[in-house]
């Protein structure tokens, strides 16, 4: 940590502040998520920070918990795809054969497929939940992540204490978490903040386009939608949620680049 670049710094800093705005919305934020308190879109002032939107709800309120709301669903949907991606690709990797074929092969047919163009399918004929939303990101993304756990697997299943624990007669799980995933870890937690990106930009996507979190509830994809008109009056409420997804997406790539860095498997191969 004494090393840690001030990029790293100043990403890990604006990455802890919006996490903790997210934990504490409900302390923080001055009014009700979806209570109207002035008319529309009001400038800023001592009594709303940021202004108004474009039916009279603080804008400031509205992007705290829109911020809770994206940063939850992007860090669940990441966990389900790094669990669910990892878990298969290792699996893959050390069965090798035809499980590993089969499995590659329908992983590339999913990859075919943009994911957005997938998700804005299943998305209109199912409900649009925040459930729908983690599971069906999650497993969209759990591609790629299978893509580099499969990768870093392969090298990793013909170390000598792997063949070691398969002669001992350990089984598939135990290579797998108690051999494989200790030496991978490192790549997987530097593709992960990477990953989490791509989540926030996702669902901020979907939203925006009207498939993602529904009102009343904010999401920072969903704001911009909302006010998006106001941009021909030069109102910048359009540009505030705008703001945070570039901060928190720069912040947590400043962060996951140092970490790549710190990877010495990885700085090795980069020379």
């Amino acid at each position: 940590m004494k090393n840690m670049p001030i990029s790293a710094i100043i990403g890990l800093f604006f990455t802890g502040l919006y996490f903790l705005m997210a934990i504490f919305a409900p302390l923080i934020a001055p009014y009700g998520m979806s209570e109207v308190v002035g008319d529309v879109w009001e400038p800023a002032s001592d009594q709303f920070i940021l202004g108004t939107d474009n039916i009279g709800r603080d804008l400031l309120t509205r992007m705290i918990y829109g911020g809770q709301t994206t940063i939850f669903i992007a860090t669940m949907a990441t966990i389900l795809s790094f669990v669910t991606g990892s878990v298969l690709g290792f699996f893959a990797a050390v069965s090798g054969g035809w499980v590993d074929q089969a499995m590659s092969r329908f992983v590339d047919l999913i990859m075919s497929i943009p994911s957005l163009i997938f998700a804005l399918v299943v998305l209109s004929v199912m409900p649009t939940t925040v459930t729908i939303l983690i599971v069906l990101m999650g497993l969209l993304d759990s591609t790629r992540v299978y893509r580099l756990a499969r990768a870093v697997a392969v090298d990793i299943t013909v170390m000598d204490y792997v063949e070691a624990a398969r002669l001992r007669g350990e089984k598939v799980v135990w290579v797998i978490f108690r051999e494989i995933l200790p030496n991978a870890l490192s790549p997987l937690v530097a593709e992960m903040g990477l990953r989490f990106i791509f989540m926030v930009l996702f669902i901020s996507t979907l939203s925006f386009l009207g498939l993602g979190v529904q009102p009343p509830q904010a999401d920072w994809g969903g704001i911009v939608k909302e006010n998006k008109e106001g941009i021909n009056y030069g109102i910048a409420a359009a540009l505030y949620p705008a703001f945070a997804i570039a901060t928190l997406c720069i912040s947590i790539n400043l962060v996951a680049d140092w970490i790549l860095n710190r990877t010495t498997s990885l700085k090795g191969g980069r020379g």
